[in-house]
């Protein structure tokens, strides 16, 4: 049987299980993905429903056979992460990916301190879009698809700022000399290029233009690690611009609503 003891932390995604438990996934720091049976935290006399929150620093116990294990145990180890609209619904998209990405049980103590890191970038109001392009890269750095940020992959050359590049997620970014037409989305300036290896550097960026390139960039290189399924996040980030209101996160982003980790 396995035993984990007082392990930190983070609820990445709940949803309801029987009549008062609970199926909660976990991102701990030396056992990577968790997921577990949480009993008796759902219904009005559920006592330990205020611990199992999300963007909450937890120190959590749990035991079992195979990749389904019972979470016996689960205390605050810090105050909560005070996230707020657009920044809450950035964190939950963290937690999406990292949902998509990691398999269960499988140690990425830096993909624990990288998340912890972004939650702090999240709440300290710097640049939203750079803290999700630097947590994306890194992320997918950890798991071994990440590219050479600053060299042709055919030629090895240095980035130039007036050079015309077609990305490849495997491969990384080549010089084109006459763009082909069909595929704008994928072609990217050097001055773009340049711009989006400042920003998972210094986790920062500087203009409306390099933003959108960054997002663009990133999210042809998540594609084939994230699958076709829409992202939930997504959507509901679109959807909270269009009615500029917040949908209940107990109801429609599958996690307990973070209520006490924002007031």
């Amino acid at each position: 049987m396995k035993r984990i003891d007082l392990q930190p932390a983070y609820v990445l995604h709940t949803r309801p299980y029987r009549d008062t438990s609970a199926l909660v996934d976990l991102l701990s720091l030396d056992h990577g993905l968790l997921r577990a049976v949480a009993r008796g935290v759902r219904g009005k006399s559920a006592g330990r429903r205020a611990a199992i929150q999300a963007f909450q620093p937890l120190l959590v116990s749990l035991a079992g056979r195979g990749e389904l294990l019972s979470l016996s145990q689960a205390e605050h180890a810090a105050p909560g992460f005070r996230l707020l609209g657009d920044r809450l619904f950035s964190a939950m998209y963290l937690n999406e990916l990292l949902m998509r990405l990691l398999h269960a049980q499988e140690a990425q103590p830096g993909i624990y301190r990288l998340y912890q890191q972004a939650l702090v970038r999240l709440q300290q109001h710097g640049s939203l879009e750079a803290c999700l392009r630097c947590f994306e890269f890194r992320l997918l750095e950890e798991l071994g698809y990440a590219w050479d940020l600053q060299h042709d992959a055919r030629t090895g050359e240095m980035l130039t700022a007036e050079q015309i590049y077609l990305f490849d997620p495997e491969h990384g970014y080549e010089a084109v000399q006459a763009p082909e037409a069909e595929t704008p989305q994928k072609l990217f300036s050097g001055k773009e290029l340049i711009g989006f290896a400042d920003v998972v550097v210094h986790a920062s960026d500087d203009d409306a233009d390099s933003r959108q390139a960054a997002k663009r960039l990133m999210r042809q290189a998540l594609r084939p690690h994230i699958g076709a399924k829409p992202l939930l996040s997504r959507t509901l980030f679109a959807a909270k611009h269009g009615s500029r209101q917040l949908p209940d996160a107990d109801t429609t982003s599958g996690i307990l609503p973070p209520e006490d980790n924002t007031g």
